[in-house]
């Protein structure tokens, strides 16, 4: 890990591995809600049950932030796994009525809340070059 890297790697670490910790033992309305909004999206999802997807997200989440935090792991692939992460938290954005303004890119007071992570998406994708750049 390079150390300009550090603040971003460490503040986007610690905040996507604490929501994954703060999901591992979520209610069963809390499961409910994040199931209900991911399989509208993803309609595969809809196979799992509720809690087995919360206890699923959670685990992917942890991994990404401690993917993020561990100072051995490359920028390239610390980067890819938060890509794929935002990736598809925006692909939900994208796909679930109402968390956009009609006809528009831009979020309604619902999507504000998911359309926000743009900004891992950004931090992802810069590690993901720095690391190809690094390379090239």
């Amino acid at each position: 890990m390079q150390l300009h890297n550090l603040p971003t790697r460490l503040a986007t670490g610690a905040f996507v591995l604490h929501a994954g910790m703060e999901k591992w033992n979520g209610s069963e309305e809390v499961a409910a809600g994040t199931h209900g909004m991911a399989s509208g999206a993803y309609p595969v999802l809809g196979r799992l049950s509720a809690p087995t997807f919360l206890r699923t997200l959670s685990i992917g989440e942890m991994t990404v932030g401690a993917t993020l935090l561990a100072p051995f792991v490359p920028p390239v692939a610390a980067g890819a796994a938060l890509t794929a992460f935002s990736g598809a938290l925006l692909g939900m954005y994208f796909r679930t009525p109402g968390l956009r303004k009609e006809g528009s890119i831009w979020p309604s007071q619902a999507g504000l809340p998911i359309a926000k992570d743009v900004w891992m998406l950004g931090v992802g994708l810069g590690l993901v070059l720095q690391g190809v750049r690094r390379r090239g």
